[in-house]
């Protein structure tokens, strides 16, 4: 565990409750196996390449746009159609907490700034409560574009599930 701040009050959180144990749902959010099955927004996939499960350690990955409206969007704001990313956490709580910062550095025109999204598992009888909470971006615009792309992540979770249960 570390000091790391609370998301503030103007933060959003994405609720889903899943039909996983809270250990199975926690695999899936932490080791590069389980990542690489759900976690891209559509149009997109992800590879991870490092994951250091511990407060300070690294999560590396590379997100590669799929679709065609998704590579279209990263030309027309000067990005790449391939990325490596990383994010740092500041907390992991197996199996029931996990937060970490990422660096926004993809915006145009937008210097580079620190983001906070704090993951909470919760057990409810044999199913797994998922609150995602997400400090906003820059800008509203920005921030409803992010949130959409985590709930997209997220429903690509609850549909790994089905087709693989634990």
């Amino acid at each position: 565990m570390t000091a790391e701040p609370e998301p503030s009050p103007d933060a959003r959180r994405l609720e889903r409750t899943y039909d996983a144990p809270a250990e199975r749902v926690w695999e899936l959010m932490t080791t590069a196996a389980g990542l690489d099955e759900w976690w891209a927004p559509d149009g997109f996939e992800t590879r991870v390449s490092e994951v250091d499960l511990k407060p300070g350690g690294r999560l590396r990955y590379t997100m590669t746009a799929t679709a065609p409206e998704q590579v279209a969007f990263l030309d027309r704001t000067g990005n790449p159609v391939s990325v490596e990313l990383r994010k740092t956490f500041t907390e992991v709580t197996p199996p029931a907490r996990l937060a970490y910062r990422s660096l926004i550095d993809f915006v145009p025109d937008q210097e580079p700034y620190e983001h906070l999204t704090v993951i909470d598992i919760e057990p409810v009888g044999d199913r797994t409560k998922v609150i995602m909470t997400l400090e906003p971006l820059h800008d509203d615009t920005w921030t409803q574009g992010y949130c959409a792309h985590r709930a997209e992540e997220l429903a690509n979770l609850e549909a790994l599930l089905r087709r693989v249960p634990g």
